[in-house]
């Protein structure tokens, strides 16, 4: 019998793992400019953890964490989202203390127990940033504006800015009640799972899928109607900054993001070409989290991005490219093979990706699997060539070719190559 992998939990293999290692690469150094600091948090915690930090209501907990007790008993989770775990941290290590540490990012799986579909997998991975301890919505505006440089930079195409406000405790409760009264009114035509978010969590029933449920909410009372001065004034002043930095965007008053923790202003950054699921990034301000789950009554706001749909639009129009320095050396008889492997490792001391053929196959085999390779140079070395004490260095682009002194060879080729860097840029 086969042992195959789990269900929506994949492989990412090597012909795929440039685009994975282009996107964090863009991810650290624009992060890095806009002065966050990497964090990282383990992939296990205690299960009360998320169920304190995301809600006990929502289907996340409910429905969907991996959770299983350890052999002492304590009950252990999959981490399901990274920020309840990045908080933890902060109170843990005492961060508050350090003015340094208030902007992190982090970069990894998460586990959620859902049925697999395009972009949406049992084992996903997020990047998240997190800012804590700032209270302005100045700060809101610029992780917004840090999302939208982040995915403009990958080319991410048709992006568009979904805005809305959560509102605060003191605006949210008559919110709340006025939500409950119409959804009792047309309660016999909810589905099954808004007949139980009907009185565990209403909000929840805006993220309905199911079309007759979505027909319904589109008449429901929206939060946006019942904020209270001070939240009206701060999603202004959002808006504002957004505006100061020529950002456009759509106020959304039906979108709620997932997890109970957030607070006025949520966002989400949305492609028509995923589907249904169409947000590619989101987040928002979750100012009450860091007290609940122990630590000091500190603002927070962030936002996580969906990796694997990241690497769905850029398969769709994006090349990743190997370098201008790759070789191979292909090597001809048993002497000229022990040359070369020596020849092979000095080069990779040097920077330098190199391959060679262990196998001694013919040179025509050989130059087969250089090409496969995307190599741009090849070095043949065989018995007529140490006999001439001259080796053939071979351009794959220009299909010219020309012998290089054995004596001093590895300076030779790193000299080559590095002009035709030069002539290539």
């Amino acid at each position: 019998m086969t042992i195959t992998a789990i269900k929506g939990i994949n492989d990412i293999l090597p012909n795929a793992v440039g685009k994975w290692q282009l996107v964090e690469s863009v991810a650290r150094r624009i992060f890095t400019n806009f002065g966050f600091q990497e964090i990282r948090i383990p992939i296990l915690e205690k299960t009360e953890l998320f169920a304190r930090s995301i809600g006990e209501s929502t289907d996340i907990v409910e429905k969907e964490m991996y959770t299983f007790p350890d052999r002492n008993g304590q009950l252990l989770t999959l981490r399901p989202e990274a920020t309840a775990s990045v908080v933890r941290a902060f109170i843990q290590h005492r961060l508050h203390l350090q003015p340094s540490m208030r902007k992190f990012y982090t970069i990894g799986p998460m586990f959620r127990h859902e049925r697999p579909q395009k972009g949406r997998y049992r084992q996903f991975h997020q990047i998240n940033v997190e800012v804590f301890a700032i209270d302005d919505p100045m700060v809101d505006a610029e992780v917004i504006y840090l999302l939208l440089v982040f995915l403009e930079e990958l080319n991410i195409p048709d992006i568009t800015l979904h805005l809305n406000s959560m509102g605060c405790p003191d605006c949210r409760q008559p919110f709340r009640q006025s939500l409950t009264s119409y959804l009792d009114s047309v309660s016999a035509k909810l589905c099954s799972d808004c007949q139980r978010r009907r009185s565990t969590n209403p909000l929840r029933i805006f993220d309905c899928k199911v079309e007759s449920c979505r027909q319904l909410v589109a008449k429901a009372p929206v939060l946006m109607d019942h904020l209270c001065d001070d939240c009206v004034d701060n999603f202004q002043s959002v808006k504002d900054h957004l505006d100061s930095l020529g950002v456009s965007y759509t106020i959304d008053p039906h979108m709620v993001r997932g997890l109970d923790y957030y607070n006025r202003t949520t966002f989400e950054a949305i492609t028509p070409h995923l589907g249904a699921q169409n947000a590619v990034g989101g987040g928002g301000r979750y100012d009450g989290l860091m007290k609940t789950l122990g630590g000091p009554d500190l603002p927070a706001t962030g936002f996580a991005i969906g990796m694997e749909r990241l690497i769905l639009l850029l398969d769709e129009q994006t090349d990743v490219e190997t370098g201008p320095n790759r070789l191979f050396v292909a090597c001809l008889g048993e002497e000229a093979q022990r040359r070369g492997f020596g020849l092979v490792q000095e080069l990779r001391l040097r920077d330098l990706f190199v391959e060679m053929d262990y196998e001694s196959r013919s040179l025509k085999a050989q130059m087969r699997r250089a090409d496969k390779l995307s190599v741009t140079h090849v070095l043949i070395l065989g018995e007529d060539e140490l006999a001439r004490g001259a080796a053939t260095l071979r351009n794959m682009e220009t299909s010219t070719q020309e012998e290089i002194p054995l004596e001093g060879l590895t300076e030779q080729i790193l000299s080559r190559l590095k002009l035709s860097d030069q002539e290539l840029t």
